[in-house]
């Protein structure tokens, strides 16, 4: 299967056993807490070793005596967590915390559930020092009655570490049902919902989805799109430039990922942003908002866009990264136009980014084919040839070349406005070996007024070719992706069009920003995706096709459609010189 990003294959899981409660199992936890490096204090975002010096802090700065009210609630281990979550829970909203709580206040088992995750404080529950007793100890006596009162506590003390054990057990255990009812569990609940299907007679088809989830639940395929920074500095530029359009706001971030989209529009001066996820990155998403003090901004969700209850009926601004390989891959983008249906302000509402449009052009390289595909003829002297099955059949994504010129679009004042944009910026591209003809942009995506329906579709397409050449190899498929400021979907002076250029258009005002996946731009982690043609022998054309001339036309027809088999799926075939046609699949 083919994954549009370099990604991991699956995000770390905890591994440790709760079933345990010998002394090994109290070793793990010893263990656990040994590992917990970081203590965010209860009332600001300040972070310590360990927890005594937190709440020392707490005290002395916020004037709350957390033990102090610990000991005149007489708090138990579940108190303690309750006590913590509901300090949390009120920092969180913005509520001032005082030493005037009562036990009714946090009596609510739903301070049970942890509002920050993995929060050292509860683990470090532990180190806190004993709970004085309302009665003291007993005064005088002879040394037999001092030994018996010494085996008496040492008994209570023992009683009280395995209570505290299984507490501390029951607590986790408590923390994992709330994580999975919170976030779900989509594993379980799959599991389930099969189950009860088949206990009916009913066969459930599987959710095309659910590897596309898990694969955005590591660490990988995130740091690579944050070192992409022709994607980010693009989103980062477009929101930083024009903060008077964020400015008391409320953004919806469809896909936040790790939030970055999300903390961007909150410093650019958004009132609120929804960042909305259903992936298990959104648990690190939420941990970044907090770790930056915009958790009182941003507010987390977690789940699909299309099943969630979000607490606005409109939003100002839909800002997301929906694009896949080839633009359309992945299929997100309805979920962007279902929320823009659903959610965006009519007239009024801004869509980040606002416009793509889909670009080709034909390349031929022997060299390439060589090593790629003839490779599989000669490998140490073997016939491989059964690795070629399907070479043809699958669209590549690669880097065809490296740009080999840098144009930096700039405003009508001649300074920089969007330094993230290179891409040639006159009619006559820098040669690059093996691009054998004209770039040809062949859709264009308005997110204002594009329909699902639209994005599988079948449309023209012609390009000259600016050399002579044997065969044609194959074509090479990008997108450029315009970030216009007009929320009005009627603005002519921002208008976008099917020949509309990535710099050239962004390089008319400073309040645009776009950028190129092509070629001639620098490298990004969509690539471009090539479309190896069969040679005539496999192809069945009954004669070799002629030599391509210099200025020559190559034109035809291109569809994109989604595969039957695979909903995330993309297939693109095309037509050209009259009797050749072929199809590729992304999946």
């Amino acid at each position: 299967m083919t994954s549009r990003r370099s990604r991991i294959d699956d995000a770390p899981s905890d591994s440790e056993s709760s079933d345990s409660r010998d002394e090994e199992g109290w070793n793990d936890v010893e263990d656990d807490e040994e590992e917990t490096q970081e203590v965010i204090s209860l009332l600001d975002d300040r972070v310590f070793p360990d927890v005594m010096s937190m709440l020392a802090h707490c005290k002395e700065k916020h004037g709350f005596d957390f033990l102090g009210v610990r000991q005149r609630l007489q708090l138990d281990f579940h108190g303690c967590v309750k006590l913590v979550n509901f300090i949390r829970q009120r920092v969180h909203e913005g509520l001032p915390v005082s030493e005037n709580i009562s036990s009714s206040d946090i009596d609510d088992d739903q301070y049970l559930k942890p509002v920050l995750d993995d929060d050292a404080v509860i683990l470090s529950l532990f180190d806190l020092p004993e709970l004085q007793q309302s009665a003291g100890p007993a005064q005088g006596g002879d040394n037999a009655t001092l030994v018996d009162d010494l085996l008496k506590r040492n008994s209570e003390l023992q009683g009280e570490l395995a209570r505290v054990t299984e507490q501390f057990e029951s607590y986790r255990a408590a923390v994992k049902q709330t994580l999975d009812e919170r976030w779900g569990d989509a594993d379980q609940a799959e599991a389930e919902a099969s189950k009860a299907a088949k206990g009916k007679g009913v066969e459930k088809k599987e959710d095309a989805s659910k590897s596309y989830w898990e694969s955005y639940a590591g660490t990988e395929i995130h740091e690579t799109m944050l070192k992409d920074t022709v994607r980010t500095d693009a989103y980062r530029d477009f929101i930083y430039n024009n903060k008077h359009l964020f400015a008391g706001k409320t953004v919806l971030d469809i896909g936040c990922g790790t939030g970055i989209l999300s903390m961007f529009c909150a410093r650019a001066g958004a009132s609120r942003v929804l960042a909305v996820d259903a992936s298990a990155i959104i648990t690190k998403a939420q941990e970044n908002i907090f770790h930056n003090g915009l958790s009182s901004t941003i507010t987390c969700i977690s789940g699909r866009i299309e099943e969630v209850a979000l607490p606005v009926d409109q939003v100002d601004i839909i800002v997301s990264e929906w694009m896949g390989y080839c633009l359309l891959f992945e299929a997100m983008l309805p979920s962007i136009l279902w929320a823009r249906d659903r959610y965006l302000k009519p007239d009024t509402g801004l869509l980040v980014p606002s416009h793509a449009s889909l670009w080709l052009a034909p390349v031929a390289d022997p060299q390439y084919v060589a090593d790629n595909v003839a490779f599989w003829r000669d490998v140490y002297g073997f016939d491989m040839r059964a690795m070629q099955a399907g070479i043809y059949d699958e669209a590549r994504v690669l880097q065809w070349a490296a740009t080999n010129t840098t144009t930096i679009a700039k405003s009508k004042n001649g300074t920089n406005t969007n330094t993230t944009t290179t891409a040639a910026a006159t009619d006559h591209e820098p040669e690059i070996e093996g691009v054998v003809g004209t770039p040809c942009g062949f859709k264009l995506l308005d997110l204002y007024t594009v329909s699902t329906a639209d994005l599988s579709f079948t449309t023209p397409y012609a390009t000259t070719s600016t050399t002579e050449i044997d065969v044609l190899d194959g074509f090479l498929i990008w997108f450029d992706t315009f970030f216009s400021p007009s929320p009005s979907r009627s603005a002519s002076q921002h208008a976008v069009t099917p020949s509309s250029r990535a710099a050239e258009w962004a390089a008319q005002a400073a309040d645009r920003v776009a950028f190129t996946t092509g070629p001639w731009g620098r490298d990004t982690h969509w690539k471009q995706g090539l479309l190896l043609c069969k040679p005539p022998r496999e192809s069945g054309a009954k004669d070799a096709p002629p030599a391509v001339r210099k200025g020559e036309e190559i034109s035809g027809e291109i569809k994109f459609s989604v595969p039957e088999d695979h909903a995330r799926g993309l297939a693109i075939r095309m037509t050209w010189n009259g009797d050749r046609a072929q199809t590729w699949t992304l999946r």
